[in-house]
């Protein structure tokens, strides 16, 4: 999945992960351009999960 798609389906992303993971916040999951690693740092903190077991999770869903 590339940049376009990801950002093209975001909403979706977003909503699913603060369901799966009730810690993280909307500050956690916005998404701005150019700031993407930073926003899966967050998340790696949020869920204890690896940046690339994140990126999987995100292209799944």
């Amino acid at each position: 999945m590339n940049k376009m798609e990801l950002e093209g389906k975001w909403n979706q992303v977003k909503g699913k992960f603060k369901q799966k993971y009730g810690e993280v916040s909307d500050d956690d999951v916005t998404f701005s351009e150019g700031k993407f690693d930073e926003m899966l740092g967050r998340l790696q903190e949020k869920t204890g999960k690896s940046k690339e077991e994140l990126k999987k999770e995100i292209e799944s869903l």
